[in-house]
């Protein structure tokens, strides 16, 4: 049975929790979708959702995540959307954060500005189609790298990447009904 971690520190988790289990149905797929707050245990795969990154990141290291992250990071999948695709990143500008560096890619926080700036919209992102796109004080990725890739942009650049077996999406899929990002990361397992 898989058992998908969502890092419960902040943010939608809940949304990312329903997100999981719906795309687990419709792949006909056995498993569970899990919050997890003191440690990663023995998930196969892990989501960290938006939120507000520097306290995420605090909260990571104070629990201990942050390094379990680091250890298993290249064994399992992993999702970051919003603030958890500034984590995910190697370098993170204008921010005294330390991202887990899983991803070659350099992404600036709150590049669409404050929370009023915030919209929505279509991607057509690879591999997946079509999806609805909802950015809320956005990070944008501004520069990718080695074996990082670009699966989806818009005007300003870079909103989500891939790298083996990490996603970086700038925007929130777990706001939407549509489950087809949950599906292709679950089918990175």
């Amino acid at each position: 049975m898989t058992t998908v971690g969502v890092a419960a520190f902040q943010g939608a988790v809940e949304e990312h929790l329903a997100a999981v289990e719906r795309a687990m149905q419709a792949l006909d797929m056995q498993g569970r979708a899990i919050p997890v707050r003191n440690s990663i245990g023995d998930v196969d795969a892990l989501i960290i959702p938006g939120g507000e990154s520097t306290t995420i990141a605090g909260r990571m290291h104070r629990t201990g995540v942050y390094e379990e992250i680091r250890e298993r990071g290249d064994d399992i999948p992993i999702m970051g959307t919003c603030a958890g695709c500034i984590l995910l990143a190697s370098r993170v500008l204008d921010d005294d954060i330390t991202p887990l560096g899983l991803m070659d890619m350099t992404v600036e926080r709150n590049a669409f500005g404050r929370q009023k700036e915030s919209f929505q919209c279509r991607l057509h992102v690879d591999d997946i189609g079509e999806v609805p796109a909802v950015f809320i004080r956005a990070p944008l990725i501004r520069k990718i790298a080695g074996g990082c890739t670009a699966m989806a942009s818009i005007e300003e650049g870079v909103v989500m990447a891939r790298q083996d077996n990490k996603l970086a999406l700038v925007f929130h899929p777990e706001l939407t009904s549509d489950i087809s990002i949950h599906q292709y990361f679950l089918e990175m397992l």
